[in-house]
């Protein structure tokens, strides 16, 4: 069923996103505003080099209390090691790494350069609309 529908189908195709550059608490603003548990870091190019999520984020309120310093860049505290989804990649593909790994959300990408993002729930929708 999952392995005929598409990733690019299915995912958010105006992600929120970073740039490394960005102040990290202004960042935060931006996930809680929009009611995400994290987002894709893009270069000027629109290639992904990272990931800001609210554990990462959590780093910046520890940093903040044991050292006493407010904020940073994302480049300081985004997990730099990504994986990605293809769009084209289908969803059963999505839901074997969904499984595999702990992340809530994958940046979709095609040709290298961010198109979407895919979480949890866009799976269990594509399901609940094939049920």
């Amino acid at each position: 069923m999952l392995r005929s529908l598409l990733v690019k189908d299915y995912m958010s195709g105006d992600p929120l996103s970073f740039h490394p550059e960005m102040d990290v608490l202004d960042a935060i603003h931006n996930l809680l505003k929009h009611e995400m548990t994290g987002a894709p870091v893009v270069d000027h190019l629109g290639k992904v080099v990272g990931f800001l999520s609210e554990k990462d984020c959590i780093k910046v309120a520890l940093n903040s209390s044991y050292h006493e310093q407010r904020g940073g860049q994302v480049r300081e505290f985004m997990t730099k090691d990504v994986l990605t989804l293809e769009g084209d990649a289908t969803l059963t593909d999505a839901a074997e790494l969904f499984l595999a790994k702990p992340f809530r959300s994958y940046p979709v990408v095609s040709e290298s350069k961010l198109i979407g993002q895919l979480n949890r729930s866009h799976i269990l929708k594509a399901l609940e609309k094939l049920w």
